[in-house]
This record gives C-alpha cells, structure tokens and sequence, in this order.
C-alpha cells in the first residue's frame, strides 16, 4: 500500500456557550468511526490558517473568517489509512497536524452545521460531555492537552 504525505489544519470550535464542536468522517476516511475536529489538506502555497478557515467551511458550512483563532504548539504527526474517493485506492496517510483554537461569538445552537465534505456527522457537544466520546488519537491528545478530557 502506498503512502502520501499531507499537511493537515484543522479547528478546535468552541461556542461562546461552552460547546465544541466534533464529529465524524465519512465511510472510508481517516478515522471514519472515531470522533474528530473539522480540518483538512493544506494546499500548496495555502497558509495554515487560510487551510483552516476553507477546510471547516468545506466539511461543516461554518464560516470562521471573523472568529478568533489560535494555533497551537502541540504539532503531531500521525499515520492512517483511507480509501482515496476519486481513484477507491486504499492508501496509508502520513499526516502532520497543525491545530487551531477557534473562538466563535455565538452560542452552539446559533451557529448551523452544514455538512458537505469528509464530514459525515458533526454535533456541538458541552464540554463536559467531551471525555464520554472516543477520539482519533491527535484529537484526543489535543483535548487531554487542553485539560477537556
């Protein structure tokens, strides 16, 4: 099985109510039935935060150009499989994490979900509801590294 190199920005979204948003990628992609944060590909010449904003309007429909963010220092590099939806090909994914913290004005039912990408599923969940969930491993050591979980 081959295996592709990719910059990954995604976003941890908290609500102004004290919700973050989380959820599920599609069948076949990388870690379909583990709970994730919305980001994506960094597109060459893209800067980590340009990636960010255009991966979470392209998986969750949320628009955070104006929101605050914050990228943090705890850069990871994992390895995962996923089925490429243009070819089907199975494929190993080297990936580096580069996260966000996003800071969204508005309380979790104001901020509407829409989802049209990897992103099968997605809810805004209380954070103490967030260690009942079981993570992709960057995003769980993301959450434990924010003392969430």
């Amino acid at each position: 099985m081959r295996t592709i190199k990719r910059d990954i920005a995604g976003g941890l979204l908290f609500s102004n109510d004290g919700h973050v948003l989380i959820g599920k990628n599609v069948k076949g992609g990388v870690y379909e039935n583990l709970w994730v944060i919305p980001g994506g590909g960094i597109d060459e010449g893209e800067s980590k935060e340009d990636a960010a904003k255009r991966e979470i309007l392209e998986e969750v429909g949320i628009d955070i150009s104006n929101a605050q963010m914050e990228l943090l220092p705890n850069v990871q590099h994992r390895t995962a499989e996923k089925t490429l939806r243009d070819t089907g090909e199975r494929v190993f994914v080297d990936m580096t994490f580069y996260d966000f913290k996003v800071l969204i004005d508005l309380p979790a039912q104001q901020i509407p979900i829409i989802l049209e990408d990897d992103f099968g599923y997605a809810e805004w969940v209380p954070i103490a509801e967030l260690a009942k969930r079981g993570y992709s491993p960057s995003v769980e050591i993301l959450l434990q590294s924010l003392d969430l979980i």
